[in-house]
């Protein structure tokens, strides 16, 4: 579900402008896309920085401007603890679109406690999806990973409708023997995997 999120429209625009928003408290932003003119907005910023706890993609924007959107870009300062602007793209939320979402391993590897050295090969993974099925994270199980196998794309967990546009194949995670390649690994783990999903 999407977070609501208050905006206001934004007269102002330049960079003295834009910094005084952000002394008072708010977050400049743009809203853009569907062949629609560019709106400048701005948001308080405890509605940004609650929005980002929740992990939100999309929001429901209210206020100046209702629609849904994407959150497109989002720009801190150097320490990475004050949000200084906000990119939106309006969506339909039918419409497939493209996101990144980060891998979150759950579980413990049993491999790595037989001896297995676990490597986490992919961080995050882009993702087909539309607003209704946004995946907030693609989940990587590795309670089956023994040692000598590998965790692929296609064995990720994805919400219904969403899917990974990278190939299935691809390497997530493995759990490799001292004296093992990844590649010697990557037959054993397909077939493990495909077993444990059975």
């Amino acid at each position: 579900m999407s977070d609501l999120l208050e905006v206001t429209a934004r007269n102002v625009t330049g960079t003295k402008a834009c910094q005084k928003l952000r002394q008072e408290g708010h977050v400049p932003a743009i809203l853009y896309g569907h062949g629609e003119s560019c709106v400048d907005l701005v948001v308080r910023r405890d509605a940004v920085e609650a929005m980002v706890r929740h992990g939100s993609k999309t929001v429901e924007l209210t206020g100046a401007v209702k629609s849904p959107a994407l959150v497109r870009e989002l720009q801190w300062n150097a320490y990475g603890t004050i949000p200084l602007h906000i990119d939106f793209l309006r969506i339909d939320p039918s419409e497939k679109i493209n996101v990144m979402v980060p891998v979150e391993f759950r579980g413990e590897c049993p491999g790595a406690k037989a001896g297995g050295k676990f490597k986490q090969v992919l961080r995050e993974l882009e993702v087909e999806c539309t607003a209704q099925t946004m995946a907030e994270v693609a989940v990587a199980h590795v309670a089956h990973l023994e040692a000598g196998n590998v965790l692929k794309i296609k064995h990720l967990e994805l919400p219904q409708g969403a899917r990974a546009t990278s190939d299935g194949e691809a390497v997530v995670a493995s759990c490799l023997l001292s004296d093992q390649k990844l590649e010697d690994a990557l037959d054993i783990g397909t077939k493990a995997a495909e077993s444990n999903d059975e």
